[in-house]
């Protein structure tokens, strides 16, 4: 004989576990951003919807035990230990920030900025990125990858815009006129280096840290 499926609704008119299609369909069909999914065994379900043993039903939306699907790790060997790593140093943010570039392989700093009065750590990030594909433009490398920790950086570099919402003030001048030229070499040189994400998460702290947290 073969054995049912047991549906979960974290979402849905009414949250619960459900023995049928047909009883999940009718909770979730409609229903705005709707959170479902089946399990070949009621314990799997139970767990699944974080509801006590025995229990098939939830007795209110607010508990509803949903988790976030956990994120898959991501392999050291998917690392291209043959590129530059960047990243800021801080005291404060908005603070004094500094920055610099390293061999990813060896550690080497490559490239550095000292103090620069006040700015943020994503402005940070942004000009050591652009100081790495300048570095390597020079030496007309165009393959070598780029690493950074702030997807928000990643993203402005990208864009070639800086979009912060720092003000523009006596204070923050020497970090803006950097920007400005930093956006200015954007538009003006092209690279076909690839900027990636460092996945600190999996693979520790970025070759590049101040080492401050």
């Amino acid at each position: 004989m073969a054995k049912g499926k047991f549906y979960v609704v974290w979402k849905g008119i009414q949250p619960g576990i459900y023995t049928s299609w047909a009883e999940c369909e009718a909770q979730v069909k409609g229903f705005p951003g709707a959170r479902f999914k089946s399990f070949p065994s009621k314990a799997e379900a139970e767990v699944a919807f974080g509801s006590k043993p025995g229990s098939t039903t939830a007795k209110s939306t607010k508990s509803t035990g949903y988790r976030k699907k956990t994120e898959a790790p991501v392999s050291k060997d998917k690392i291209i230990w043959e590129s530059i790593s960047v990243d800021v140093g801080s005291r404060g943010n908005p603070g004094i920030v500094e920055y610099k570039g390293v061999d990813t392989k060896t550690g080497e700093i490559l490239f550095s900025h000292g103090e620069i009065h006040i700015g943020t750590n994503n402005m940070g990030e942004f000009l050591a990125i652009v100081h790495g594909l300048a570095y390597l433009k020079e030496r007309n490398d165009s393959t070598t990858p780029v690493y950074s920790d702030s997807r928000t950086a990643i993203k402005w570099v990208k864009d070639r815009k800086a979009n912060s919402s720092l003000e523009r003030s006596i204070k923050t001048e020497e970090m803006w006129m950097l920007i400005d030229r930093a956006e200015k070499w954007l538009a003006t040189n092209q690279y076909k280096n690839p900027i990636l994400k460092w996945e600190t998460k999996h693979w520790g702290e970025i070759k590049a840290d101040y080492g401050r947290k």
